[in-house]
C-alpha cells in the first residue's frame, strides 16, 4: 500500500468496491476522507480498506507570483469579487478556499486567455451575501475607470450567484450613459468539479466583451448543457434554482443575444457600444426595505419601518393586500406615507404586470399613495429605491415620477406568454 498524502487523487479498494477521488485532511479518527468526482465527500473507515493507490500526487502550491502577459490581443478588464467562479478545492477543509492571483485564474481558466488580453482586478474577495451597498458603489467607479480606458473593450465581473441580480441591478442604475459591455458572471459549481460552469461562462463573457453590446448583463448557462450561453439584462434577471447551472432566468422579457464561445446571435434589441465617457451616479439610500406580504399578516409589521425612507411590498399578483376587517393595512400605510416614507409595490408572481385598477382594493391602495411600480422584479424594485432615494434632491411627486421612469430597463410594456421560461 503506497503511502498517500493530503491532496493527492487515489483509488481506495474496501473489498470488492474502490472509490477514487482526492485525498481530504480527516478530523475523525479512523476515517479517511475522499472528494469524490462528483463534488461529493464521502468517509470511509480506515479498518476496512484492503489497498490505497496514488493516481496523481498534490500539486505544491505556487509561491512565486506570476505576472499573465498581454500579447497584442484585445484587453478585458476582470474585477475578481469572490463567490464559487473565484474559488478552488481546499483539501484541509473538504470546501472551496478562494483564488487569490492573476496566476491562479489563468491555471484554472486558460481557453479565456485565449481570445482576449487580461487585466485582472481583486477590489476584495466576498460572499455575495456579504455585500452591500458600498461594495456596489466601489464595483461602479472600478468599473467605470476601466470602461473610460481607452484600451479596455470592456469589463466582466466574477461574482457569487445568490445575489449577484441585486449587484447586476445596481450597476445598472448607478453606470449612466454606458457606452462598452459590463459582463456579470459566476459558477454555479467550483472548479475541482468536473460539471464545474465556469469555463464555458467566462468564454461566453470574453465574447460578449469585444462585442458591440453597451449594456450591463449576466452571462452564464443557458440549459444544464455546455453547449452556450445566454446575455441576460441586468435588471430583469433572478436566480431561480439553488443548483442548475441555467439558475439565471429573463424575467418579463427575453434574453438578450444567445453565445457560444467564437459567435454571439442576437435574441433582442440591445444598447450598442458608442464613443464617451461613462457617468457615476452612485449613491445609495441604506434604510429602505423589502418586505413581502402573506395572507392574515399583522399590519404592526409596519411599525418596524418607521425610521426608514422607503418599503418594497411584494404584494399579490394584481397588488393587493389586506384592506378590510380587522388586520387592515390601509391605516398603517397612510400613516407611514403621511411621514414621508415611500411605499412601492411589486409582485410576488414575477411574472406579469401589476395592475391597480382590475379589484378595489388596487384603487385604493394607489390612491392613499402606493407606488405600483408594473412588472419591475422586487429584488431590482429595491436597489432602484435605494438609488432613487439617495438623491436626496429627489422629493415628493420627482421620487414617484423617477421610481415610474425606464432608467435602465427595467420595465418592459409590452408583455406576452413567450416571456414564461
Amino acid at each position: 500500500m503506497k503511502k498517500a498524502n493530503i491532496g493527492d487523487e487515489i483509488l481506495v479498494k474496501k473489498g470488492k468496491k474502490q472509490e477514487q477521488g482526492v485525498l481530504l485532511e480527516s478530523h475523525e479518527p479512523g476515517i479517511l476522507l475522499l472528494k469524490l468526482k462528483s463534488g461529493y465527500n464521502i468517509g470511509i473507515k480506515k479498518k476496512d480498506i484492503t489497498n490505497i493507490k496514488v493516481f496523481k500526487k498534490a500539486e505544491k502550491e505556487e509561491r512565486r507570483e506570476e505576472k499573465v502577459k498581454m500579447k497584442g490581443k484585445p484587453i478585458v478588464e476582470l474585477i475578481v469579487t469572490g463567490g464559487t467562479i473565484s474559488s478552488s478545492l481546499d483539501v484541509k477543509t473538504g470546501a472551496v478556499k478562494w483564488l487569490t492571483s492573476p496566476s491562479q485564474l489563468f491555471k484554472f481558466y486558460p481557453n479565456m486567455f485565449d481570445k482576449v488580453d487580461v487585466k485582472v482586478g481583486m477590489p476584495f474577495m466576498k460572499a455575495s451575501e456579504n455585500m452591500d451597498s458600498e461594495d456596489w458603489i466601489k464595483l461602479a467607479k472600478l468599473t467605470a475607470r476601466a470602461l473610460n480606458d481607452n484600451n479596455v473593450r470592456g469589463v466582466i465581473i466574477s461574482h457569487g450567484t445568490d445575489f449577484l441580480h441585486y449587484t447586476a441591478a445596481a450597476l445598472s442604475f448607478f453606470l449612466r450613459d454606458l457606452n462598452k459591455p459590463v459582463i456579470l458572471t459566476y459558477s454555479q459549481r467550483s472548479t475541482d468539479r468536473g460539471s464545474s460552469d465556469a469555463q464555458l461562462n467566462l468564454l461566453c463573457s470574453a465574447n460578449i466583451a469585444v462585442s458591440d453590446m453597451a449594456e450591463v448583463v449576466l452571462v452564464g448557462h443557458a440549459s444544464i448543457s455546455d453547449d452556450f450561453c445566454y446575455a441576460l439584462k441586468g435588471t430583469k434577471t433572478r436566480k431561480m434554482h439553488t443548483s442548475r447551472r441555467d439558475t439565471f432566468r429573463p424575467i418579463n422579457c427575453k434574453p438578450l443575444v444567445k453565445i457560444w464561445p467564437d459567435k454571439i446571435e442576437m435574441i433582442s434589441n440591445y444598447k450598442k457600444r458608442k464613443k464617451g465617457k461613462v457617468i457615476v451616479d452612485a449613491v445609495f439610500e441604506e434604510k429602505v426595505g423589502l418586505l413581502k406580504f402573506y395572507p392574515g399578516q399583522d399590519p404592526k409589521i409596519l411599525d418596524f419601518y418607521k425610521k426608514y425612507k422607503g418599503i418594497v411590498i411584494e404584494m399579490s399578483g394584481l397588488g393587493h393586500v389586506i384592506t378590510e376587517g380587522k388586520r387592515n393595512w390601509i391605516p398603517k400605510l397612510k400613516e407611514l406615507i403621511k411621514k414621508g416614507i415611500t411605499i412601492c409595490a411589486a409582485p410576488q408572481t414575477l411574472y406579469g404586470r401589476l395592475d391597480p385598477y382590475v379589484y378595489s382594493p388596487g384603487r385604493e391602495l394607489e390612491k392613499i399613495g402606493v407606488i405600483y411600480l408594473e412588472d419591475m422584479l422586487p429584488e431590482t424594485a429595491l436597489v432602484k429605491l435605494g438609488y432613487v432615494l439617495g438623491h436626496k434632491n429627489w422629493k415628493g411627486e420627482k421620487i414617484k415620477e423617477i421610481m415610474l421612469k425606464n432608467l435602465a430597463g427595467e420595465f418592459n410594456k409590452r408583455l406576452g406568454r413567450e416571456f414564461l421560461v
